[in-house]
């Protein structure tokens, strides 16, 4: 019904956060050539966000949840069929916003380790 709210309005917060941290990292000139910022490690996650949200608003669509005219989603114009779309808005939504982001820290820690070991990798030689 409307599970694609929950990552969107992730997206739309990391995507306000990495513009913020984006302009605190060029003011701190770092050596970016060994180094990927944190700027960019969120720009990923908006991605990810950004594309399931897509993804999942599409199917929405198709199949006659939203509407293109007010309230938007079928759901919100019956107060039960509301309170089924805040409840699968609170699980479904919640979960797969937590799954995107456990995955991309996942994603973050590997990159973190495999930089690490080049940065050794080069002070031994």
């Amino acid at each position: 019904m409307a599970c694609f709210l929950v990552p969107t309005t992730e997206a739309i917060v990391t995507t306000i956060a990495a513009k913020v941290i984006k302009k605190k990292e060029s003011s701190h000139h770092v050596d970016e050539s060994a180094h990927i910022s944190l700027s960019q490690k969120i720009g990923w996650l908006n991605k990810m966000l950004w594309g399931g949200s897509a993804l999942l608003a599409f199917e929405h669509v198709w199949h006659g949840e939203v509407q293109p005219f007010f309230p938007f989603l079928t759901a919100a114009g019956d107060p039960e069929s509301a309170a089924a779309m805040l409840h699968e808005m609170a699980t479904s939504g919640t979960a797969m916003a937590a799954v995107v982001t456990l995955a991309w820290a996942g994603i973050c820690a590997a990159v973190s380790v495999i930089q690490k070991r080049s940065d050794s990798a080069e002070a031994e030689s």
